[in-house]
């Protein structure tokens, strides 16, 4: 994922304030897997980008933090069956970017493959996402995580994304404050509900 604008030009999109600026990351990349705290923007505090949420959901129940390197993602298909997200459909949130990458395999296995960097056709723009908290019980500290939501993929990321043919869930920009609200069940943001996507192939440097 990528996100790199500058503080004031995100506020203004988001008719929303950082919380802490200080904290505000802004990366040409982010890798979901170092579990950065990427701004969201919660259905409880719409006016406000949060800075202390980390991407790689946690549950409540969670033992360790060990389980979020599985929650990164949320299949919005089986969102109900999952016992990590149970209870938790209801959280809302946007997660804020202006790009995010993804690999096309040249060949059955992968073991050619070429990044594409993928951008809509505006230029922020926000992903669905679902939180929740978690006490690590070993320091006391409450930890704020969340989890993107994922649906089939549409015509330009299937093929890009030719191995699983899936993609991230972009919101309308129309559609923002609905996801937050709750206003549409999870269900009506699943494909064939997309954005129009563009994708390019990433130079290797």
């Amino acid at each position: 994922m990528q996100q790199k604008d500058p503080i004031p030009k995100v506020q203004k999109r988001f008719k929303a304030v950082v919380d802490h600026p200080e904290l505000f990351l802004q990366a040409e990349v982010i890798n979901g897997f170092a579990h950065p705290n990427v701004p969201v923007i919660l259905d409880t505090t719409p006016q406000i980008i949060s800075t202390n949420y980390t991407w790689g959901l946690i549950p409540s129940w969670a033992k360790d933090m060990a389980f979020r390197k599985n929650t990164l993602n949320a299949r919005l298909e089986t969102l109900h069956e999952k016992p990590s997200f149970h209870g938790i459909t209801a959280n809302r949130c946007l997660i804020l970017a202006t790009a995010f990458y993804e690999w096309h395999w040249n060949d059955d296995k992968g073991k050619s493959k070429q990044q594409y960097q993928i951008n809509t056709t505006e230029e922020l723009f926000a992903f669905a996402g679902l939180y929740d908290q978690w006490h690590n019980p070993s320091t006391g500290e409450i930890m704020h995580t969340y989890t993107m939501l994922t649906t089939t993929a549409n015509e330009t990321m299937a093929y890009i994304h030719n191995h699983k043919k899936r993609m991230p869930i972009i919101l309308k920009k129309e559609d923002e404050l609905a996801w937050l609200t709750g206003a549409n069940p999870v269900e009506d943001f699943g494909f064939p509900y997309e954005v129009e996507l563009v994708g390019f192939p990433v130079e290797k440097g």
